[in-house]
């Protein structure tokens, strides 16, 4: 959660990631797609941030903190066009929680 606010700009651009488990890990798609499913976001780690995907066919755009414009689109979901779970991760070292999550 410290990447959004580093001073390292390269690590700020993996703020927010798209993987696709267990094929499409953060690794691969960052070596075949360099900053594809990546991006920069400014979350401050000791604040609630609000976060809203959106997900139309095989398109999935990720909003932070109420933006008007998201922040990630990713435009080839790896499961194409379905219908099932839905994950949230953070990393092994993060303590995260959530609060009136709604999927609809």
């Amino acid at each position: 959660m410290t990447n959004g606010r580093a001073d390292d700009q390269l690590r700020r651009n993996h703020t927010t990631q798209y993987v696709s488990q267990p094929a499409f890990t953060w690794q691969r798609l960052r070596e075949e797609n360099p900053g594809v499913y990546e991006s920069c976001v400014d979350i401050d780690p000791g604040a609630w941030t609000r976060i809203k995907i959106v997900v139309a066919g095989t398109k999935a755009r990720l909003y932070v903190n109420g933006a008007d414009q998201p922040c990630l689109i990713v435009n080839d979901l790896k499961l194409g066009e379905t219908h099932g779970q839905v994950a949230l991760w953070t990393g092994g070292n993060t303590e995260a929680y959530f609060s009136s999550l709604k999927v609809r």
